[in-house]
């Protein structure tokens, strides 16, 4: 087995941008891992090889916030997003990944907007109220988070347009989506495996690259600690439109 030292070049950024996303620093930097990776190696190749390192950086996670979570946005969001995996997995040799980008990047283009609108009325008098939990809007973005979590890596997005108009605290918000990805990303090591998709070759690029996921996971933690209501709010809308643009070219190029 020989590994191609150059890879590396490519795969210490795109662990280090995912590992602070991992700590609670928003998707859009997630976004950016298997682009990167994928300079160096096939696409199909760097999920695989981030995938191992998402797990043990979850653990990280996990620790950092155990203290805080939201259990009824994850008792509501978590079915939905169960199935999206298991759908994916089932239909991922026939749906267009790059279609999905684009559908999942305009939506959260979309919500990002309609975030900075509602800003706008803030300043002239209106506050929009935080949204109750509601089954039906659950049930869709948890499937959406999932089938795209699966497929692309991009199931960050579909979770913030469900999850930011609750307006929970930031320690909480992050610990819930801490717990929701950690979940999905384990329940996802069957069937990447079933698809012969972690074998020896990108696991062993996986292992040498965790202690430097432990780093950048406990730094985008340590970050995210300090930021106050008023900066984390504007700063998780700002990466979730930075998350959409980024789907919706990758997806739109591709599909051009």
């Amino acid at each position: 087995m020989t590994i191609d030292p150059s890879i590396y070049l490519a795969a210490i950024p795109a662990v280090l941008l995912v590992g602070l996303t991992k700590g609670g620093m928003g998707e859009a930097l997630a976004l950016m891992g298997v682009p990167i990776l994928a300079m160096s190696v096939p696409p199909v190749q760097a999920a695989a090889i981030l995938l191992p390192i998402l797990v043990v950086m979850d653990g990280v996670s996990l620790w950092i916030w155990r203290h805080h979570n939201s259990r009824p946005l994850l008792t509501i969001l978590l079915p939905g997003a169960i199935v999206g995996v298991a759908v994916g997995w089932a239909t991922s040799a026939y749906v267009p990944r790059d279609a999905l980008r684009l559908i999942i990047g305009l939506i959260t283009v979309l919500f990002a907007l309609r975030y900075y609108y509602h800003g706008w009325r803030a300043r002239h008098g209106y506050i929009a109220p935080a949204k109750p939990h509601r089954l039906v809007p659950a049930a869709f973005f948890g499937t959406l988070s999932g089938y795209g979590s699966f497929v692309a890596h991009a199931g960050g997005a579909p979770f913030q347009v469900y999850a930011l108009p609750l307006k929970l605290s930031p320690r909480d918000y992050t610990g819930a989506a801490v717990r929701f990805f950690a979940i999905l990303n384990f329940v996802k090591l069957g069937p990447y495996f079933a698809l012969g998709q972690l074998d020896t070759t990108n696991l062993t690029i996986s292992a040498t690259l965790v202690p430097l996921a432990i780093a950048a996971t406990a730094l985008g933690g340590f970050l995210v600690k300090r930021m106050r209501p008023e900066t984390f709010y504007p700063f998780m809308y700002t990466m979730a439109l930075f998350a959409g643009l980024k789907l919706s070219y990758d997806g739109l190029a591709a599909l051009l």
